[in-house]
Parts: structure tokens; C-alpha cells; sequence
């Protein structure tokens, strides 16, 4: 079991060292992929047609707590939907 913790450790250490110069890309695309997502979930909300709407509905809630820092993000001021009060 030693030689296996050994391992574990060496192919974290390799990982981490692969992974250190593109921290910055890969929060940017993180934070680029859940722009991109909040936008779909309430483009109907603002008047965008979403053929996926019925389904995003139930996503609402969990994602609720996530849209100030989204229109912050996206250079809305205040929120721009009548029915989200955040700010």
C-alpha cells in the first residue's frame, strides 16, 4: 500500500504541475461556460425564445442565488428581471 500512496502522490504532484500555468484559462472558460449557461436558463426571461424553456423552469431555484453575480458579470447594474429581486 505504500508504493501506491507513493504513486497517488506523484501523479497529483504531476497534475498539479501541468495544471499551474492554465489556472487562469481554465476559471475564465469555467466562468465563461456558466455565463453562457444563465443566459440559456433565463433567456425567455428576457424575451430571447427558448425552445428548452419548460425544462429550465425547474432549474430556477437552485441557480437563483448564482444570478447577482451574473448580471453584475454581463454589465447589468440592476436586475433585469421584474420578477428576481437581488439587488
Amino acid at each position: 500500500m505504500l508504493v501506491f500512496d507513493k504513486l497517488k502522490q506523484l501523479i497529483a504532484y504531476y497534475e498539479a504541475v501541468l495544471e499551474l500555468p492554465h489556472r487562469t484559462e481554465i476559471a475564465r472558460e469555467l466562468r465563461d461556460e456558466d455565463d453562457l449557461f444563465l443566459l440559456m436558463l433565463y433567456s425567455e426571461m428576457l424575451g430571447i425564445p427558448n425552445p428548452v424553456y419548460y425544462y429550465t423552469l425547474e432549474l430556477y431555484p437552485y441557480m437563483i442565488e448564482e444570478f447577482h453575480d451574473w448580471h453584475l458579470r454581463m454589465g447589468m447594474d440592476k436586475s433585469p428581471l421584474t420578477g428576481i429581486r437581488c439587488c
